[in-house]
């Protein structure tokens, strides 16, 4: 009898994440169930405040804003239920088997500190990670600032962070990540603040990341472009659901949900002219006052009376993957409503 498939390295059953405020409760996050794989990029797309930097904090357990705040769910890593851990042993899961890079590098370096202290920092943190092969860490930082593709890495390893250029920082960033040799990455709009120059070299850094580490990762953009071009899978958040999870190929080929469809006719396409970009009417709506139905139908072009008074259930496509338009399930690959 052959085996089964591995288990994934992350998978989210559930997940939950939601703020208590003055005006009610705010469901930042609710109810998202994914997988990640061994040496796979997933990407989470979305317009912004539809969840995609909650649910990656709530994978780490750092989301701002405790006691107000409160997660729930399955949160499995590597056989891991992180939302049961204690903090002492969360602690020495995160920076060490999961690392994060965000946005903005120059808020996730310490101003004060050289960057050999805060890329050495990450291996006394995590002392049980070691140094592969048996080489000191000041080597490993070495040969980590060399990989990103950081010119003379000792002096730019007795650098301030002030000293350093954005896309500087961010390869610092990347590395200091790595120091740990982390099994998964999430990169939360590594590139956003970025020229399209370097952009394009922060994104082929993550991909080198992954082929040369077997470092899987969770790339959160806005970028369309981006997935298509690094992605093997890729989830699409709208109003801190999932709407839609599938392979990135087959949803740039057959999009279900038309929140999908809407993003991707809005995204600009190398080579085709376009005198003006489509654009999805109104607004996502307001966390704090959902309204009935699917949250998306107040800006559906093709909605059905239940749309506005159902929640949409999941709708499997095969294991995992799936979408959250009973609409588009009636309809054939031409468009056309299934007999």
């Amino acid at each position: 009898m052959s085996a089964g498939p591995p288990p994934p390295l992350l998978e989210l059953e559930h997940l939950r994440t939601h703020f208590a405020t003055p005006l009610g409760v705010l469901r930042a996050v609710d109810g998202v169930s994914l997988r990640v794989n061994r040496g796979e990029i997933l990407g989470i797309v979305g317009e912004s405040g539809s969840g995609k930097s909650v649910l990656a904090q709530s994978i780490l357990r750092v989301v701002p804003g405790a006691p107000f705040a409160l997660s729930d769910g399955t949160v499995r890593f590597d056989g891991l239920d992180l939302m049961r851990l204690d903090p002492h042993a969360m602690r020495r899961v995160r920076g060490a088997r999961i690392a994060m890079v965000t946005q903005n590098p120059s808020t996730a370096l310490n101003p004060v500190l050289t960057i050999r202290a805060q890329m050495l920092e990450a291996l006394r943190l995590h002392p049980e990670r070691g140094v592969p092969g048996g080489r000191s860490a000041e080597s490993r930082m070495l040969e980590l600032l060399a990989e990103v593709r950081i010119p003379a890495p000792a002096r730019v390893a007795r650098s301030y962070p002030f000293q350093l250029s954005g896309g500087m920082k961010q390869r610092v960033a990347i590395a200091m990540a790595l120091m740990a040799e982390p099994e998964l990455l999430i990169a939360d709009e590594p590139t956003t603040a970025l020229d399209v120059t370097i952009q394009a070299q922060i994104l082929e850094l993550i991909r080198h990341v992954r082929h040369t580490h077997g470092t899987a990762v969770i790339l959160i953009t806005h970028d369309l472009g981006v997935v298509a071009r690094l992605c093997d899978t890729v989830a699409v958040m709208y109003a801190g659901r999932v709407v839609e999870y599938t392979r990135a190929s087959e949803l740039f080929a057959r999009p279900m949900h038309p929140y999908t469809r809407g993003l991707l006719a809005s995204n600009p396409v190398f080579g085709q002219r376009r005198e003006v970009l489509a654009a999805m009417p109104g607004q996502p709506p307001d966390l704090l006052a959902m309204p009935p139905g699917c949250a998306f139908a107040p800006r559906c072009g093709d909605t059905r009376e239940a749309c506005h008074r159902e929640t949409p259930p999941w709708i499997p496509l095969e294991p995992a993957f799936g979408h959250r338009c009973p609409v588009s399930a009636g309809r054939s690959v031409s468009g056309a409503p299934l007999a």
